[in-house]
């Protein structure tokens, strides 16, 4: 590891230390410009519902309505509305689609200003109910807002080009790890300066930070595992490739974190429509059923559609009947299983039961945070791992493969050309 971070500084890896060097540059940046505030807005003191995760992503922005209040969140609703337009809904996007990287290149450029109109969309909304200004005001907000938004993009697609990692991906990962201080902030303040006797503060403050290690390593292992159908080609022979194998890895959890957002948006719409309204028994019944950081069928339900989503999202972007066709049109085959609705059936079962196992991953995860809530006195700031985390590790993994893979390249090339 230590002799891994040596060789990226050293002195026949300028390129990548500058790659580096201007990846941590613009997080920085994104960093400063959280903390400037919008002059005609102030910061939110009231529950913002299923947009927290939105204010998580962005590092507190949203609450404290800053230039980059949104982040990189309009382009995240924009991304997954495209891919749910692939799904034959609209036949341009699945014939973009099928175009391959000239399809792809027209769908992020649609995707993109999809996210602008989105962003402008969600400022106009956030500011005329959360603030409740004028319409001039609203309007110039928004354009601030939205105006961040588009910047974050751009710089997005800067540090995909010039830094290293993904850009989008790492503003997000930025974000996160921002309001991270807060966390442990709130819990050694709960702990140690709180009710507790010193030494049981103490005690439950070090548990509180190794309860938060476990996660992180339980997350990493989830993250990294995977089950490796092998493959065989009717176009290679044994002997020309040392009778190695192919494999089509399959993660546990491929849907990543995207059900608990779905799942956190539809449980919480009712309580901030309820709000909106004012009604005094609309709101008790959101609170009592349907709420699920209040109500125990309110969590039933938010463990339901965290699973629902799982096995929905998963077998949308990881399409067996796709899977099937592109194996069978490259000459490839699982052994023992006859190409075309066996490979499917047999796809399809596979993906079906690491799903569950992701589903309950994802589900143990959401539901820690909601469990503290419920049965400790700390703070909702104070929260124990989480999706935030695991976007955090998701990222952080993708950036170091890329690490990895680029210093493995440039040794490659290095001792190829000392052997010339």
């Amino acid at each position: 590891m230590f002799k891994k971070i040596a060789n990226i500084f050293s002195k026949q890896n300028k390129d990548l230390r500058r790659r580096i060097l201007f990846t941590i540059f613009c997080l920085g940046f994104f960093a400063l410009g959280t903390n400037i505030t919008i002059p005609w807005a102030s910061r939110l003191t009231s529950d913002l519902g299923f947009l927290e995760i939105f204010n998580l992503m962005s590092g507190g922005g949203l609450r404290s309505y800053s230039i980059f209040g949104l982040g990189v969140s309009p382009y995240i609703t924009a991304s997954i509305i495209t891919q749910l337009l692939q799904m034959d809904i609209i036949p341009y996007f699945k014939e973009l689609k099928d175009q391959g990287y000239v399809g792809r290149q027209k769908i992020n450029k649609i995707t993109r200003y999809m996210g602008i109109i989105i962003a402008f969309i969600q400022a106009y909304a956030l500011s005329m109910f959360m603030l409740k200004t004028d319409v001039v005001t609203t309007l110039k907000i928004s354009l601030v807002m939205t105006a961040g938004t588009a910047f974050l993009l751009w710089m997005g697609d800067q540090i995909t080009q010039k830094g290293i990692g993904n850009g989008q991906s790492l503003l997000i990962m930025a974000g996160i790890l921002m309001s991270l201080p807060r966390v442990f902030t709130g819990a050694y303040n709960s702990f140690i300066n709180g009710s507790f006797d010193t030494g049981l503060g103490i005690t439950l403050f070090a548990l509180f930070i190794l309860v938060y290690i476990l996660i992180i390593v339980g997350i990493i292992w989830v993250q990294l595992a995977e089950r490796r159908i092998p493959i065989q080609y009717s176009n290679r022979t044994t002997s020309a490739y040392g009778a190695q194998t192919s494999f089509l890895p399959i993660k546990i959890n491929s849907a990543s974190v995207i059900p608990v957002i779905f799942a956190s948006i539809i449980t919480t719409i009712p309580a901030t429509i309820v709000q909106l309204i004012g009604n005094e028994s609309a709101i008790n019944f959101v609170r009592n059923y349907i709420n699920y950081t209040t109500s125990a069928t309110g969590f039933i339900l938010y463990i339901v559609l965290i699973f629902a989503f799982t096995y929905f999202y998963t077998f949308l972007t990881m399409n067996p009947e796709e899977m099937s066709k592109n194996l069978n049109q490259n000459g490839g085959y699982i052994p023992g299983v006859r190409p075309g609705e066996d490979t499917t059936k047999y796809i399809s079962k596979s993906l079906s039961r690491l799903t569950f196992v992701g589903a309950i991953f994802l589900v143990i995860l959401a539901g820690i945070p909601v469990m503290m809530s419920m049965f400790t006195s700390l703070p909702s700031s104070v929260s124990l791992g989480g999706t935030g985390i695991l976007i955090v590790v998701g990222v952080a993994i993708e950036t170091y493969k890329q690490i990895e893979s680029s210093l493995t390249a440039r040794s490659y090339s290095a001792r190829k050309k000392r052997f010339r």
